[in-house]
């Protein structure tokens, strides 16, 4: 059985303004469509059904373009984190919100980064799921505005702290898309505001912690100029 995926659709965009004062930025059309549409498509050619949306900021658009699914042959769910607890729960928060449609082992995806030739393979999910590493995560070379990197990356495909790397160890932008194990967050709180980062480095210095380097095109659509660029 393919693994269930969630798309992180909760923020409000700040850097995107006005853009985002009425449109949540995974909304935004790029090359005709909205950018949370390609990873759908993207999703559904590759044998994802499940597939869970946390909202937030502007959250009842979303259900209204998007409806159940169907249209891509996918079952949508959204966890509504502003009618639940007031706001977004921010990234480890909206993770364990999810959990009961997603179970053990899942795909993490940012609805807010344009990555159209990324696929989701499902032998590298499954074999994911029978391992014991709490994230697998997919790293992409540092973009004009991450220039130091997020993570450092072994040559066995190990994650590692950048202040804690051997010398030379390459460092690398985390793509915000992985396969994700429910033991990341189970100290997350269910409604609490939590941030990844620490999760992930506990992962980190558990040794549950694996990445692979992704080639192909990605932009984080952080800003109207990256947008504008996209077309």
């Amino acid at each position: 059985m393919t693994l269930p995926a969630l798309i992180l659709a909760a923020g409000r965009g700040e850097r995107m303004r006005p853009l985002t004062d009425h449109t949540p930025k995974p909304l935004l059309k790029v090359r005709g469509k909205p950018l949370i549409e390609w990873h759908l498509e993207a999703l559904a050619r590759d044998g994802v059904r499940e597939v869970v949306i946390n909202t937030a900021w502007l959250e009842d658009q979303f259900p209204t373009a998007l409806g159940d699914g169907s249209r891509w042959g996918l079952h949508l769910q959204y966890s509504m984190e502003a009618r639940d607890h007031g706001g977004a729960l921010e990234t480890a928060g909206g993770i364990a919100k999810a959990l009961p449609w997603l179970g053990d082992a899942f795909w993490v995806l940012a609805g807010d980064v344009f990555a159209p030739d990324f696929r989701f393979d499902d032998e590298a999910a499954q074999h994911f799921a029978q391992g014991t590493d709490w994230a697998h995560l997919w790293m992409v070379s540092n973009p004009p505005h991450n220039p130091g990197g997020d993570f450092a990356l072994s040559p066995e495909g190990r994650v590692l702290r950048k202040d804690r790397a051997p010398p030379a160890t390459p460092c690398w932008t985390y793509s915000t898309i992985g396969l994700y194990r429910a033991a990341m967050v189970d100290e997350v709180v269910v409604g609490s505001r939590t941030a990844l980062r620490p999760c992930l480095d506990r992962a980190i210095d558990q040794g549950r912690l694996s990445a692979e380097v992704h080639e192909g095109p990605w932009v984080d659509v952080g800003t109207p100029a990256r947008l504008a660029e996209l077309g």
